[in-house]
């Protein structure tokens, strides 16, 4: 790379930003006009958006402006498809690796929900093995393996390291996964344990660090909620409505980890699946 010959952008790369975020623009653009023109309908049960547009004006501090708001949904969005998408991919795989979890899975839910209709988000608390799968995969294989960075504001000692003012901090969530101080058997996938005493109250939300998918403290991931109901309900909605095996021929999986900013598998998942409710479960 050569400073000075920057501006050519050989690569393409700054064009092609310009354009996927001129694409992104006119989406969100749209979806924020179509919700000024519809906040009326929802008066009683405004959602995110319209709170926001609420106040933006009525802050005490800085105005928000719209493109201030175009910023966030797009942080929204943007944070939370590869990362969702990546742990939902890895509970799958695990579970293809391990049919006998598959299989308590689906007993679990054939039994709360039945097969004459889809999950629901309000069957999810009376699916704690499901939440387990999800606590494990969230362990096993976090979808942020490094947080984001941290600075220190001031000069201090943590564990007998001395850390300088303005040192730049991260910290490795993929380790702690697999710290085995912390986790009997940390390499294999077992959502048993989260059902156990011993780690049953562990918590993926920030306030337990043995598990801190979404990091903790005051710049905790924002959707931290919406993220963990996200992949709870669309992996359950997956296992229920489907059976799961390897494609004809395939007698393993390559489990390899392609080490990004979210934490990929390095060979993207095939799997055939069937259908297993019933033909009016699948009708809208």
């Amino acid at each position: 790379f050569i400073p000075s010959i920057a501006w050519m952008d050989l690569q393409g790369i700054e064009r092609g930003m310009k354009k996927l975020h001129n694409k992104f623009d006119v989406i969100i653009t749209k979806m924020i006009k179509e919700h000024m023109a519809s906040t009326h309908e929802r008066k009683g049960k405004p959602d995110f958006l319209d709170v926001v547009m609420a106040n933006r004006e009525i802050s005490d501090s800085e105005k928000l402006t719209i493109t201030n708001i175009k910023a966030l949904l797009l942080n929204l969005f943007t944070a939370g498809t590869d990362t969702s998408s990546s742990i939902i991919e890895w509970a799958l795989a695990e579970m293809l690796k391990k049919p006998s979890i598959l299989k308590r899975a689906h007993e679990e839910m054939d039994q709360v929900i039945g097969r004459n209709r889809r999950l629901e988000e309000s069957d999810i608390p009376k699916l704690p093995y499901l939440q387990a799968i999800c606590k494990e995969t969230y362990r096993k294989h976090p979808s942020t393996p490094l947080n984001l960075p941290r600075v220190s504001t001031k000069a201090c000692v943590v564990n007998g390291y001395y850390i300088p003012k303005n040192t730049r901090l991260s910290v490795n969530i993929w380790a702690i996964g697999r710290d085995m101080d912390v986790w009997d058997n940390p390499l294999e996938f077992k959502p048993e344990r989260f059902l156990s005493e011993k780690y049953a109250k562990i918590d993926p939300r920030g306030n337990d660090f043995e598990l801190i998918p979404f990091g903790a403290g005051r710049r905790i991931c924002a959707g931290t909620r919406m993220g963990i109901v996200l992949v709870e309900y669309i992996l359950g909605t997956l296992v229920h409505s489907f059976d799961w095996k390897l494609p004809n021929g395939v007698d393993g999986l390559n489990m390899d980890e392609a080490f990004g900013l979210a934490l990929q598998k390095f060979v993207p998942l095939s799997a055939l699946l069937h259908p297993r409710l019933a033909p009016t479960a699948y009708v809208s």
